[in-house]
């Protein structure tokens, strides 16, 4: 492909480097830490005591707990949002990251600088490699490292995977929170929605009351005897008519919510979809449930919600005459409310879908509802995911139903521009995996931390 092809953005030729073999493509990482093990290690006792090796630093702020199959980022950054609107310093740990690694550690809403979170790792390095910490191990001690150094007053933690024996669940919040129990990660996490809930319920802590937007009795009957055993009380957020009037567009969404303290809010966040009024009124619930000290006022709440800024869910560019939109749902659930939000919009047509998922993914679920809004559908290979988990890009094509034309180019440069050109004046629905979106992100020139 020729160079420059892609105006809008930078030469693609350039703009994804050669990145295999660091965890999520960012040649920081390399930086950072030395190489770590990778995939799934269960157990906190690493992570316990590397804190302990460095004086607890996770003790020296608030912390509220977000975990969830999906919007559990889109929660925590709209709480983080709003705690910073109103002048409290705060700390947001998330994961995965679109294109960068210091996506994940932000204070005050933004990214810490490279030099800093070097000179963190600098510091902490020689625990890290002592307690043989893996590498989300050591992305999450470093954060609250970071946290400590950065004087945060409350920290926001997204749980990586689970709950129960994910290394995030080593804090003593405030308050917690899970948004939904849907399938992924079942290979982890048990085989059916139970089992996952019951996984997911392992972050609650005696006398800290536990948030949920889950609506399923089964999934809420799981939540509730978990609470009894563990001490912790269980609120739903869901139902009740608390949301109400939801109006999406294509740059925000809109609706009313009645709350206990504040009463009716008309409230309205960039972030795009009707899953999103659910994801904004759950972190609005933990925002109740936090002490006065910490507690905004409705105008906080307000401007909060409206600042909120959560790159690659839903999100809509117009790039030189094609429509594109961002979302990295990456199992059925997440697909399913990707749908919800196209059928929402009046995206122009054609609607191309540029799809890369990850080996490991149910993509036999995942692909039939996007293919049935799309005019053609692209499958691609996103060159940052790792080597291990990529997917057979052809196996896909060739076993999902053709609800619509569907074209394999397992190269990725290759894929974007022939989604671009078959898009014409239409939309890209670019999807299926953080590598994907970010990788797209970065040939267009739209990274997130580019364009705060």
């Amino acid at each position: 492909m020729a160079a420059g092809v892609l105006s809008g953005g930078v030469d693609p030729t350039l703009s994804i480097p050669d990145r295999l073999g660091l965890p999520f493509g960012d040649p920081l990482v390399g930086r950072l830490f030395p190489p770590l093990a990778t995939g799934v290690h269960w157990g906190l006792e690493r992570t316990l005591g590397a804190l302990a090796a460095l004086g607890h630093p996770e003790r020296s702020f608030e912390v509220v707990h977000v975990g969830g199959t999906n919007g559990k980022g889109s929660v925590a950054t709209t709480l983080s949002s709003v705690l910073t609107s109103w002048g409290v310093r705060t700390g947001c740990y998330t994961s995965p990251h679109l294109c960068s690694f210091r996506e994940r550690i932000t204070v005050d809403g933004g990214a810490v600088s490279e030099g800093r979170l070097i000179e963190y790792a600098d510091q902490i390095r020689e625990v890290v490699v002592d307690t043989g910490l893996t590498f989300f191990e050591a992305a999450t001690v470093l954060a609250f490292f970071a946290f400590s150094r950065e004087d945060v007053r409350v920290a926001v933690v997204e749980v990586g995977l689970g709950g129960r024996l994910d290394s995030t669940n080593v804090v003593a919040p405030l308050v917690t929170a899970v948004t939904n129990v849907a399938f992924d990660h079942a290979e982890y996490l048990g085989d059916t929605l139970p089992l996952i809930a019951t996984e997911k319920a392992g972050i609650m802590k005696p006398g800290v009351p536990f948030l949920t937007t889950e609506t399923s009795p089964e999934i809420l009957q799981v939540f509730r005897r978990e609470g009894e055993v563990r001490g912790a009380p269980v609120i739903p957020v869901a139902g009740q008519g608390r949301i109400r009037d939801v109006e999406v567009g294509s740059d925000h969404t809109a609706f009313s919510l009645r709350t206990d303290v504040w009463g009716d809010l008309a409230l309205r966040t960039p972030l795009v979809g009707r899953h999103q009024a659910v994801n904004a009124a759950l972190a609005v619930a933990v925002l109740e449930q936090l002490p006065e000290s910490l507690r905004p006022d409705a105008a906080g709440v307000l401007e909060g919600v409206a600042r909120v800024r959560h790159p690659g869910r839903d999100q809509v560019e117009r790039v030189d005459g094609v429509t594109w939109l961002f979302d990295v749902a990456h199992n059925t659930a997440g697909v399913l409310s990707l749908v919800d939000t196209v059928d929402r919009l009046d995206l122009p047509r054609p609607l191309v879908a540029l799809v890369g998922v990850l080996g490991d993914k149910d993509w036999r679920s995942m692909l039939p509802p996007l293919f049935s809004r799309a005019d053609l559908a692209i499958l691609t290979q996103p060159p940052s995911a790792p080597p291990e988990r990529r997917w057979d890009a052809h196996q896909a094509g060739a076993e999902v139903t053709p609800v619509c034309p569907i074209r394999v180019e397992p190269d990725f440069l290759r894929g974007v521009e022939a989604a671009r050109e078959a898009a014409g004046g239409g939309t890209v629905v670019v999807t299926g995996s953080c590598h994907t979106v970010g990788d797209v992100l970065l040939v267009l020139g739209r990274e997130p931390l580019r364009s705060v």
